[in-house]
């Protein structure tokens, strides 16, 4: 894109300056990678069911790092540490859950030990100090669920978490 700009006339070099300027910007943000969510989420392997062995965050994937969702979208955010078999059963029964709604659900994986600077503020607003924590807001942001403990009692139940992911999704 050219813009011409008459020299003799300074009123103009301006409007012709912040035209160039604005064009410039909205080229930068055209080709910036849009903000995504965590993806490809797996569990991280040899993880303890039963007691506090694990040394490793129990969720792991893609952009685990990102805070926010994508517009439009409910989002379920997960908080936990290693070192809690609280937190593997959790992330077990959410990353079952993730292929089924990984199309519509942002989801937002956050090891309180080692939140990263975009997920500080997530940790102020929503941990309240226990593991795990998931926090599930509907499609217009709106709080569905924000709860510490573990959405089931028996290991690999989805059922309750899998109904307030599907009424997130609808709202």
């Amino acid at each position: 894109m050219m813009f011409e700009v008459d020299i003799r006339d300074g009123r103009r070099r301006v409007q012709g300056l912040r035209l160039v300027v604005l064009w410039i910007t909205l080229q930068g943000l055209a080709s910036a990678p849009p903000t995504e969510a965590a993806d490809n989420l797996h569990l991280a392997p040899a993880l303890s069911f039963t007691d506090d062995s694990s040394n490793d965050f129990p969720i792991r994937g893609d952009h685990l790092e990102n805070a926010e969702s994508r517009p439009g979208q409910a989002t379920v955010m997960f908080f936990g540490a290693s070192h809690c078999w609280n937190t593997n059963r959790e992330a077990e029964r959410l990353v079952a859950l993730y292929p089924k709604y990984r199309d519509r659900v942002s989801f937002i994986i956050v090891d309180v030990a080692n939140p990263s600077p975009l997920q500080r503020a997530l940790v102020e607003r929503y941990y309240r100090g226990s593991i795990p924590t998931v926090v599930v807001l509907g499609r217009d942001g709106a709080t569905v669920y924000a709860r510490a403990g573990e959405t089931a009692t028996t290991r690999g139940d989805t059922g309750f978490l899998d109904s307030l992911i599907t009424r997130a999704a609808a709202e």
